[in-house]
C-alpha cells in the first residue's frame, strides 16, 4: 500500500501534496516528542481574530480584534499519562511480513471487550478481497492483541475494531465544535512506527475542506478537518488529537507535504484531523447497527464538474431527492451551506458531509435568472459506502 494519495479539495494549499499518513513500516523503539506548549497553570492569551496568532496577556484582557483563550491545564507530561494508556497502535501484516502501521483509540470497553477507533485507510487492505493479513492492536504497555474489523466508513475514513480483552482505559471524549484557532492541541500516535510518540501544537484553522482516496478505494473521503500545526507523520493516522485537557477532539487523518507524492515525507506542520463531533455518529452507528453500517447526509444534486466559477453549480437533481423537495433548480450555484462560503463542488459536498442525515440546512443558491434565493433542505440518508 502507498504511503501516500493525492487529495483535492484544499484550494488554499493546492501547491502542495496532500497525503494519507498511514503506512510506516514499524521500525522499533519508542519516542515521545513533546514541546513545552502549556504551562502548569491556566493561562490567558490572546488569539488574533485574523491570523490565529497567539499573544500574551498580562491582564487576563484582550484587545479589539483579538479573543481570550485558555492556555494549559496542566503540563503536558501530566496530559500524556493521562490519555497514552487508551491510545494504541495498529498493525496490518501481510504473510511475507510487510505491512503497515497506524494508530486509534479505546473509544469503549466493558467486561466483554472493547472498541478502537482509526482511520479506514489505516485498515482497508484487509478488506481487499483475496488479501491475506493479521491485523493487531499493540497497548501502550506494549501487549499485542488480535483484533477484528467491526465496520467502517468509507466516505468519512473511519473504521472501527475490537479486541476481546475487557476493561480497558477509555480515552475522554471532548467537543470539536468547542475549539477555536490557536487553541492547543496534542497530536497521540505511532508515526514511522515509534509508538508513543506525543507532539503538541495549536489549532491552525477549522473547517478546511479534505478530500482523500485510498489506494483500495474508488469511494472518496471527504472532511471537514481541523487543521493543527503539531507534527503528524506517516503512521499517525487514526491517532488521538486532544485538547489541553486531554479529551479527544480529533481523529488524525492526512498531512500536507511538499514534496512529490512519491516521496516518503514528514511534516511541514499541515496537518488534517476529523472532528469527533463529525465521527461520532458514525462510529455509534458502526457499533450499534445490525450490520454494523453507517450512514451519511444526502443532498439530491449532482454538481457540474466543468464548472470554473466560485459556487457549486447544480447540473441534474435526484429525483424525489432532498434538495428537488426544497425547490432547487438545475442551473442554480450554490454559494453558501449553513453560513460558510462555497468556492467550489468538493468544498459543498464536505460541508453537506459534516450534517447528520435529517438535518435541515439553509442553502444559498444563484438562480439561472441571477437571482439569489435560501433554501431550507432536509438533507435525506443513503449507506455511507455506496
Amino acid at each position: 500500500m502507498s504511503i501516500f494519495q493525492k487529495m483535492r479539495g484544499v484550494s488554499t494549499i493546492s501547491k502542495l501534496t496532500i497525503g494519507f499518513v498511514a503506512g510506516a513500516t514499524v521500525v522499533g523503539g519508542v519516542a515521545t516528542a513533546a514541546n513545552s506548549l502549556t504551562s502548569s497553570s491556566v493561562v490567558t492569551a490572546c488569539a488574533d481574530n485574523r491570523t490565529g496568532a497567539l499573544y500574551a496577556s498580562t491582564t487576563g484582557t484582550c484587545s479589539a480584534g483579538r479573543t481570550a483563550v485558555s492556555v494549559g491545564s496542566g503540563s503536558i507530561k501530566n496530559i500524556v499519562n493521562k490519555v497514552e494508556p487508551s491510545v494504541v497502535t495498529v498493525d496490518v501484516l501481510a504473510a511475507d511480513g510487510s505491512g503497515d502501521t497506524g494508530s486509534g483509540s479505546i473509544i469503549k470497553s466493558d467486561s466483554t471487550g472493547s472498541y478502537i477507533v482509526t482511520n479506514n485507510h489505516v485498515i482497508d487492505a484487509t478488506t481487499v478481497a483475496g488479501n491475506s493479513y493479521t491485523l493487531s492492536i499493540d497497548l501502550s504497555n506494549g501487549t499485542k492483541i488480535p483484533a477484528t474489523v467491526v465496520g467502517r466508513d468509507i466516505s468519512y475514513d473511519l473504521a472501527v475494531l475490537h479486541v476481546d480483552t475487557p476493561n480497558l482505559p477509555v480515552i475522554t471524549m471532548g467537543d470539536s465544535s468547542a475549539i477555536s484557532i490557536g487553541d492547543p492541541v496534542i497530536a497521540f500516535g505511532s508515526p514511522l512506527g515509534l509508538s508513543g510518540t506525543v507532539t503538541a501544537g495549536i489549532v491552525s484553522a477549522l473547517n478546511r475542506p479534505v478530500t482523500t482516496q485510498s489506494a483500495n478505494s474508488t469511494t472518496q473521503s471527504y472532511v471537514d478537518a481541523i487543521q493543527t500545526d503539531a507534527a503528524i507523520n506517516p503512521g499517525n493516522s487514526g491517532g488521538a488529537l486532544t485538547d489541553a485537557q486531554g479529551r479527544l477532539i480529533g481523529i488524525n487523518s492526512a498531512i500536507a507535504s511538499a514534496a512529490s507524492s512519491s516521496s516518503q515525507a514528514g511534516s511541514i506542520g499541515l496537518g488534517f484531523a476529523i472532528p469527533i463531533n463529525e465521527a461520532q455518529r458514525t462510529i455509534n452507528e458502526i457499533i450499534t447497527s445490525p450490520t454494523h453500517t453507517s450512514t451519511r447526509p444526502l443532498l439530491g444534486v449532482y454538481f457540474d464538474q466543468n464548472f470554473t466559477g466560485v459556487g457549486a453549480k447544480v447540473s441534474q437533481l435526484v429525483a424525489n431527492g432532498a434538495a428537488e423537495k426544497a425547490g432547487l433548480v438545475v442551473g442554480s450555484i450554490i454559494t453558501d451551506i449553513g453560513g460558510s462560503r462555497i468556492p467550489d463542488a468538493e468544498t459543498a459536498i464536505v460541508r453537506i458531509r459534516a450534517y447528520a442525515p435529517g438535518t435541515t440546512v439553509s442553502i444559498t443558491a444563484t438562480l439561472p435568472s441571477g437571482s439569489s434565493k435560501v433554501y431550507s433542505v432536509t438533507l435525506g440518508s443513503a449507506p455511507s459506502n455506496s
